[in-house]
């Protein structure tokens, strides 16, 4: 899916039956994103504070109070996130995390556990876009 292809204006469209936009999930995949990697690789966060507040889990647009990113600057992270990611060799993926990091059911004990759990996230959220995509053209 090319994030780019998408008008700026549709960002914001929230349709029927989801809690949120376009905007907030390309948000909330850069956050989480930057918090599974910093959590698996020891790597400095590379977000805006702010983004917490707009885009953790349970945060929703008509919540907003602060004015959101705009889609170049959302776009600039996830290439600047792909680009650091791309930098992974495959021994950090079995590195032990410091802790164990649970999540509900969930345990991740490698670095590799929890970015798998990273990807799946992902992947779900683009198929949320990818539906609500369809549903404001």
């Amino acid at each position: 899916m090319s994030f780019q292809a998408i008008p700026e204006e549709q960002f914001d469209v929230q349709p029927k039956g989801f809690d949120n936009t376009i905007r907030w999930n390309v948000g909330h995949m850069i956050y989480w994103m930057d918090r599974y990697s910093t959590l698996c690789f020891d790597t400095p966060s590379l977000i805006p504070d702010q983004y917490e507040g707009l885009f953790a889990s349970g945060t929703k647009p008509s919540s907003w109070t602060t004015e959101p990113p705009s889609k170049e600057e959302l776009l600039s992270l996830l290439t600047l996130q792909l680009s650091r990611l791309s930098e992974l060799t495959p021994e950090r993926l079995d590195a032990p995390l410091k802790a164990p990091y649970v999540m509900g059911p969930f345990q991740f004990d490698t670095a590799g556990e929890l970015f798998n759990f990273a990807l799946v996230h992902e992947g779900i959220h683009l198929g949320t876009i990818s539906s609500q995509r369809k549903l404001s053209q």
